[in-house]
């Protein structure tokens, strides 16, 4: 499956949990090559920003749509990855951060 193929999957999971598309094709389209990638090397698609361990139990919080992407996307208009958005900011009414706080890495602090 190519990219712009995989691309309507992910469109078909935004619709349901009532999320949009980065509108951005270009980075679209590569975060789309990235879950591929990953599911071939791990046999899930786990989030291409993140470090994978390929142990699909330790990984099963990271694999697309990860479980923070509902509260990053409420709180800061996109999942960290930037794939998913809310709808303000795909209608350009909002303009998310260039940068959130990895809620995945948080939980490894002390």
């Amino acid at each position: 499956m190519s990219p712009e193929e995989y691309v309507e999957t992910l469109r078909k999971v935004a619709h349901r949990r009532g999320w949009e598309l980065n509108p951005d094709r270009d980075i679209l389209v590569d975060l789309a090559g990235g879950l591929i990638a990953n599911r071939e090397r791990y046999g899930y698609a786990s989030c291409p920003c993140r470090p994978a361990s390929g142990d699909i139990k330790k990984d099963r919080d990271i694999i697309c749509p990860c479980v923070y992407a509902e509260d990053d996307i409420r709180e800061y208009g996109r999942c960290y990855c930037g794939l998913y958005v809310s709808k303000d900011v795909a209608e350009g009414k909002k303009e998310p951060p260039s940068v959130i706080p990895d809620r995945h890495f948080e939980k490894y602090l002390p």
